[in-house]
């Protein structure tokens, strides 16, 4: 207490908190960076085993050098995004959405088949595959669209937020579904998932689930319907005599009858007594590859299985580390991606405003439901498809995308007010943000859903 000399009274002293700028607090998360630099190394090691298909006698390493620059420029976006504030990030996203959705329609344009579909286009004479920058664009979109459509007050999204994500998931769907099956579920995961971290309330959630299940069963029977008028691509017409398969088969709408083959063999009745053949091999090599390597593998670089098994550098990459590191440095690397997971759902509780939550959240999403994609098809739990585990199938593009959901969710950790931060550092970043996104975290908000 000071006493006026003049009046002899007391006066409390003047609370510059108000006034004065606090300096930002700034955190690195080792969780995060733990995790990822296990991926790496997992990768660094596992992908020579894996692309012995691709060497040669004087360029054996060649791949391992091509993915490891692809890491390095991954580690460069990180580290450049990471000290970026989350509120810059926040304001790119509708231009990075239209990116991802310009890049998509391109592909039906000026697009290259892989795999018997249009998925890629060329960049500065680089392929792209605009799927793995539109599973982010989904996250990244429906962290925006929530973040301005809370309910103030409530633990809830407004209507038009419900019919906003609804749409805007709609049309992220709707641009992969003539590619593939896996990264559309890929999507549809991530976007219900994100509904329920923004806090959208239940009846608005099973409004929403209901109408996705009507419409994805609509857009799956006319997708998978035969029409023996559709022309097949040259590369169709090659898998088709290869595999053997009759004149009709192959001759639906797209990808659409090929779906519906490969649910159709997974859940065939003698799946593990069936004799080998070349239609089955890559899902019996990879049971072989894995049953061989048993608990504790057979050692680095000893893999049998990786100059048979196709795709093994990529798709099925989760079953050559089991063979040479065994099943429990499966599960390892299973509870490495877990541990993302759960380290951003504990960063989220602790954050006072909705933004980061779902940024962190989102991106979480993106890397750990196509790394679960990937383990459950090459352990048999999914029909066969293609998946690429992050950060360790080769593959610069899916790189790169992993690496800038990493760089996002380092940028929020780093920058982002906690709970049991002052008050004068929450009050200074409600101040920063912008005056749409500053909504209190549904997560830590006691109230009752509308």
């Amino acid at each position: 207490m000071e006493y006026s000399l003049h009046e002899g009274t007391a006066t409390a002293p003047a609370d510059t908190t108000a006034t004065a700028e606090v300096k930002p607090r700034v955190r690195t998360d080792h969780h995060i960076w733990g995790t990822y630099i296990l991926l790496v190394l997992v990768a660094l090691v596992e992908l020579f085993s894996a692309s012995i298909q691709e060497v040669s006698d004087n360029s054996i390493f060649n791949p391992v050098l091509r993915h490891g620059g692809f890491i390095a420029a991954g580690l460069v976006l990180m580290l450049l995004l990471q000290k970026i504030h989350y509120r810059h990030i926040y304001r790119a996203i509708p231009c990075f959405v239209v990116l991802c959705i310009g890049m998509m329609l391109a592909v039906r344009v000026v697009g290259t088949e892989v795999n018997g579909a249009m998925r890629a286009i060329r960049i500065a004479g680089v392929p792209v595959l605009p799927a793995e920058f539109m599973k982010l664009g989904a996250a990244l979109g429906m962290a925006w669209i929530l973040t301005k459509n809370q309910v103030k007050g409530r633990r809830d999204v407004t209507r038009k937020g419900l019919w906003l994500c609804m749409g805007f998931m709609g049309v992220c769907s709707a641009l992969l579904f003539s590619q593939g099956l896996s990264n559309t579920i890929v999507v549809v995961c991530i976007c219900y998932s994100m509904m329920l971290v923004g806090g959208m309330g239940w009846r608005k959630f099973m409004t929403a689930v209901a109408i996705g299940v009507v419409v994805g069963g609509l857009a799956l029977g006319l997708k998978t319907a035969v029409k023996k008028n559709v022309p097949l691509t040259p590369q169709q017409e090659r898998v088709i005599t290869l595999n053997k398969e009759g004149g009709d088969e192959g001759r639906a709408d797209g990808r659409g009858n090929v779906w519906r083959e490969r649910v159709k063999q997974h859940f065939r009745g003698d799946k593990h007594k069936g004799p080998f053949t070349t239609e089955h091999q890559q899902e019996y090599l990879s049971y072989i590859a894995q049953a061989h390597g048993g608990l504790f593998g057979v050692g680095i670089g000893r893999s049998r299985e990786n100059a048979r098994l196709p795709l093994a550098f990529s798709d099925y990459i989760f079953a050559i580390i089991i063979e040479e590191l065994g099943l429990f440095v499966g599960l390892g690397i299973l509870v490495c991606y877990m541990w993302i997971l759960g380290r951003s759902a504990k960063l989220t509780m602790r954050f006072k405003q909705t933004m980061p939550g779902v940024l962190v959240m989102g991106c979480a999403f993106v890397v750990v439901f196509q790394a679960l994609y990937h383990m459950a098809i090459v352990s048999g739990v999914f029909p066969v498809s293609g998946q690429p585990l992050p950060l360790i199938s080769k593959g610069g593009i899916s790189v790169i995308a992993t690496s800038l959901a990493f760089g996002v969710m380092l940028s929020v950790a780093r920058h982002a007010v906690r709970t049991t931060d002052t008050k004068a550092e929450q009050r200074q970043e409600q101040e920063i943000l912008p005056e749409d996104a500053r909504s209190v975290n549904p997560s830590i908000t006691d109230v009752v859903e509308e």
